[in-house]
C-alpha cells in the first residue's frame, strides 16, 4: 500500500470520462483487496461481494452531477471515502445459524480502521476525522426518520464533518447496490436532506449558545440544543490524551507545568503494575485523586492515554458531576515518530499493547467536551 494520502487524488476520477480505475485502486491498496469474497445478504445486496458493491458505489458517486461540482479537494474526501465506508465488513460479516449473512458494528468499526489506515498514510487530521465521521455515520441517512435520536446525530455530523456529504455517501451507497427497496431507501435519504437543512445543518454547523450549552446539550438528554445552558463551571479539568509516545508528559510540562496531574504512568510505577496486567486499581487511584483535586475546585491535568470515547467519558463524567470545565488536549504523532520516542522512554509500552491501543482509538471531538485542542490548536 501506498503510504502517502495524496494517492486518493491520483486515483480520483475527473472529466471528461470520470472513469474509476479500478484495477489500479485494487493494485494500490490491500484493505480494498481484502473485500474480495467478503458474502453480503442477497436482499440488499444482489450485486454479490464487499468489492463489487464498493466498485459500484464508487462509479456511481463519480456519476453524481452534484458530486461533478463540487472543488476538487472536496471530489478528493467524497472518493476517498467512498472507496472506505465498507472497510470493516470483513471483520465485522457473519453467517448465522438460517444461513442469514450480516455485518453488524461495520459502520462503528469502519470509523477505527479508517483512522488507522489514513493515520498511517499521513492523511491531515482534519481530512481524516470527516471521513472517518462519515463511514461512522453512513448508514443513518437510510432509516433516518426512525431514530429518535437523529437530531443529536445530525448535530454532531454538521460539527466533525458536513450532512451534506453524509447525504451524498448514502447516495452512492444505495445506487452501488442490486436491492429492491432502492427507491425507498433513496426517498428517505431524501428525508433526511430536508429534515437537515430544516435545522440549518445540510452545510453548516449548528451554533450552540456557548461551548457549555454544546457540552450539555451532548450529555443530556431530551435537551435543546437552543438552550443557552447557565456556566457553573468552577474550575478546570484538562483531559490529555494520546497513544504511548505521542508527547503527552512534554505537553503537561511545556503548557500546564504549574498544574498538578494526575498520571496514570506514576500511578503504575508506584503500584508496581505494568501495561499488560489488569488495570483497575491504576483507574480507581487516579479517579480518587481526581475527586481530591475537584472538591478542592483546584484546577488539574489528567494525564492518561485516553483513546477511546469510553474511557474520556469516564474522566468527563466525573469532572461534569464537580461542575468542572473539560478541555481535552487530543495529542499526536506520525506512526514512525511514536514508535520512536515509545522506545526512547524510561519505561516503554511493549508494542502489542500500542497496537491493541491503535485498533481501539477514537479522535477526540467537540461533543465532549468544552474544548478540544491538537497541539496549541483549538478546534472548539
Amino acid at each position: 500500500m501506498r503510504s502517502d494520502w495524496r494517492i486518493f487524488a491520483d486515483l480520483c476520477p475527473d472529466g471528461p470520462t470520470w472513469m474509476v480505475p479500478w484495477a489500479r485502486i485494487e493494485d494500490e491498496f490491500d484493505w480494498i483487496r481484502r473485500l474480495r469474497g467478503v458474502p453480503q445478504d442477497a436482499v440488499h445486496h444482489g450485486e454479490g461481494d464487499v468489492a463489487t458493491h464498493t466498485r459500484m458505489a464508487a462509479e456511481a458517486l463519480v456519476a453524481q452531477p452534484a458530486w461533478r461540482e463540487l472543488p476538487a479537494a472536496d471530489r478528493v474526501r467524497m472518493f476517498a471515502t467512498v472507496l472506505l465506508h465498507d472497510v470493516a465488513k470483513p471483520e465485522c460479516t457473519r453467517t448465522d445459524d438460517d444461513g442469514r449473512i450480516t455485518a453488524h458494528g461495520h459502520s462503528r468499526r469502519g470509523d477505527l480502521t479508517v483512522r488507522k489506515i489514513l493515520w498511517e498514510m499521513g492523511a491531515p487530521r482534519a481530512w481524516r476525522e470527516h471521513v472517518a465521521a462519515l463511514v461512522r455515520h453512513h448508514q443513518v441517512p437510510f432509516w433516518a426518520l426512525e431514530r429518535p435520536d437523529l437530531e443529536r446525530i445530525v448535530l454532531r455530523v454538521s460539527l466533525v464533518a458536513r450532512n451534506r456529504d453524509l447525504a451524498m455517501l448514502g447516495d452512492a451507497d444505495i445506487t452501488g447496490r442490486i436491492c429492491g427497496d432502492r427507491d425507498e431507501v433513496l426517498e428517505n435519504i431524501g428525508l433526511f436532506r430536508e429534515f437537515c437543512a430544516d435545522l440549518g445543518v445540510l452545510d453548516e454547523p449548528w451554533a450552540f449558545a456557548s461551548d457549555h450549552a454544546r457540552f450539555q446539550y451532548f450529555r443530556t438528554e431530551g435537551r435543546d440544543p437552543r438552550y443557552a445552558a447557565y456556566d457553573d463551571t468552577r474550575l478546570t479539568m484538562t483531559v490529555l490524551s494520546g497513544l504511548p509516545g505521542a508527547g503527552k508528559d512534554t505537553w503537561a510540562a511545556a503548557h500546564l507545568p504549574d498544574r498538578p496531574v494526575i498520571s496514570l504512568d506514576a500511578i503504575r510505577g508506584r503500584l508496581r503494575i505494568k501495561p499488560t496486567d489488569g488495570q483497575r486499581a491504576v483507574s480507581a487511584a487516579a479517579h480518587e485523586e481526581a475527586r481530591e483535586h475537584l472538591r478542592a475546585r483546584r484546577s488539574f491535568v489528567w494525564n492518561a492515554t485516553n483513546i477511546s470515547r469510553q474511557h474520556r467519558d469516564l474522566c468527563i463524567e466525573l469532572g461534569a458531576a464537580y461542575h468542572a470545565r473539560v478541555e481535552i488536549v487530543a495529542l499526536e504523532v506520525p506512526p514512525t515518530t511514536l514508535r520512536r520516542q515509545n522506545a526512547a522512554r524510561p519505561a516503554p509500552v511493549p508494542e502489542a499493547v500500542i497496537d491493541r491501543l491503535i485498533g481501539k482509538w477514537e479522535a477526540a471531538d467537540v461533543t465532549e467536551a468544552h474544548a478540544v485542542q491538537l497541539g496549541s490548536d483549538s478546534v472548539g
